[in-house]
């Protein structure tokens, strides 16, 4: 595939499970301030709003809309983020946690955002999903995004994407991502509604969002990464024809995960040598302090409300 290389890509944490008011900014963004009454606030969710500037032409997306609608508008309000603005909005997969905000945000925006704007989005996004409870034998209902609701505020327009897509010039989501790992499978206790049944969810239409940054390689970022995120940046790569990876960002689903599974990871994406590692919102306590370990020169804890800028 063909990628417009940009010269700049800022990926700023709208929602995340994690903030900080008291670090410092990382190496490569800006951390949003806070002042008396008004504060980011963090959640089990995950937003972004990413920008790519690739010469003359600069384009603005939103990928994920958290879990709900008070912490993503809040913290879009305190990042001066105007969602009238976009040209395109995207969901990474159909749990809550990812696009909880989004119908509040269609709706109090109706009059702002453009008609017709795309909201790209993977297959099942709009499939009812459920846990097994850890008791056993029974489910909780992880509720679903309804299409019809969104459809009927004539505002966006859904796109189902199965192969590479370019939201806007120079980033691109990657369709649908191939396995290649052994050790990277989905969880036995997360089902889907299919076929008037559940079965196991296999995220088969789970997105990812990757760019090639001139003179600085691929930033990917991932929304869970259910598929794996070894797969992920690996899929990546095979489709730009860039082997070189600047910076990894995302939620990597190794929160409960075994050791052997965290350990795998790791050693694999050492292997692959990015710049910068940024893991976010599901990827796990273990996870996220085994990483700093492994790679402290390329780990950077990241906190809700920061933005990251990638090149120049």
């Amino acid at each position: 595939m063909d990628v417009v290389a940009v010269n700049r890509l800022n990926v700023t944490i709208v929602s995340d499970n994690y903030y900080d008011a008291m670090r410092k900014n990382p190496p490569i963004g800006i951390k949003a301030g806070i002042s008396p009454g008004r504060a980011i606030q963090a959640e089990h969710g995950l937003s972004y709003v990413i920008e790519a500037v690739a010469g003359d032409t600069t384009g603005t997306f939103m990928f994920d809309f958290g879990s709900s609608s008070q912490v993503l508008m809040n913290n879009l309000s305190l990042l001066g983020v105007d969602p009238g603005s976009m040209n395109a909005f995207s969901l990474s997969h159909g749990h809550f946690d990812h696009w909880g905000g989004l119908m509040d945000l269609l709706s109090v925006y109706r009059e702002d955002i453009r008609t017709g704007t795309p909201l790209y989005v993977g297959r099942e996004a709009f499939a009812g999903r459920f846990a097994l409870k850890a008791s056993g034998g029974d489910f909780s209902d992880l509720g679903c995004l309804d299409r019809e609701a969104i459809e009927a505020l004539e505002k966006v327009s859904v796109i189902e994407v199965k192969e590479p897509v370019e939201v806007v010039p120079g980033a691109y989501l990657m369709g649908d991502i191939e396995r290649r790992t052994a050790y990277e499978v989905v969880s036995s206790t997360l089902f889907v509604a299919r076929d008037d049944g559940l079965e196991e969810d296999d995220f088969r239409g789970e997105l990812a969002v990757v760019s090639s940054v001139e003179g600085k390689g691929l930033v990917i970022v991932s929304g869970c990464a259910h598929t794996g995120i070894v797969n992920t940046i690996r899929h990546a790569q095979e489709l730009t024809g860039v082997e070189k990876v600047h910076a990894v960002v995302g939620g990597f689903h190794l929160v409960n995960g075994q050791n052997e599974t965290i350990e795998s990871t790791i050693a694999d994406i050492k292997a692959i040598g990015p710049d910068y590692i940024i893991p976010t919102h599901c990827t796990g306590f273990e996870a996220v302090a085994a990483f700093l370990r492994a790679m402290p020169d390329q780990f950077i804890l990241s906190t809700a409300g920061t933005q990251y800028i990638f090149g120049s």
